[in-house]
């Protein structure tokens, strides 16, 4: 499966692309964390829908200066990204 995530708060600045990164590298799911330029983070990752739900579940708790408002996801078929990335 492939999730795009769409997190608004005060997400970035604080750490909070490594933060995603780091779980994502934990579960071995593929994708990236990138800075939008309305202040958002928007996430992109590849892998087993249990995976995925459970990086969503860190997502939504973000990394101890974050604070999460909202997270927009999407779900479709995954496109074959290797690696985890932040831009």
């Amino acid at each position: 499966m492939r999730m795009t995530a769409l997190i608004s708060g005060t997400v970035q600045g604080v750490g909070y692309r490594r933060y995603v990164q780091r779980h994502a590298l934990d579960l071995a799911v593929a994708g990236y964390a990138e800075n939008l330029s309305d202040a958002r983070v928007e996430v992109v990752a590849e892998g087993a829908r249990e995976d995925l739900d459970r990086l969503l579940h860190w997502i939504r708790r973000g990394p101890p200066h974050a604070s999460v408002d909202h997270v927009d996801v999407q779900w479709s078929e995954e496109t074959g990204l290797s690696g985890f990335y932040v831009y």
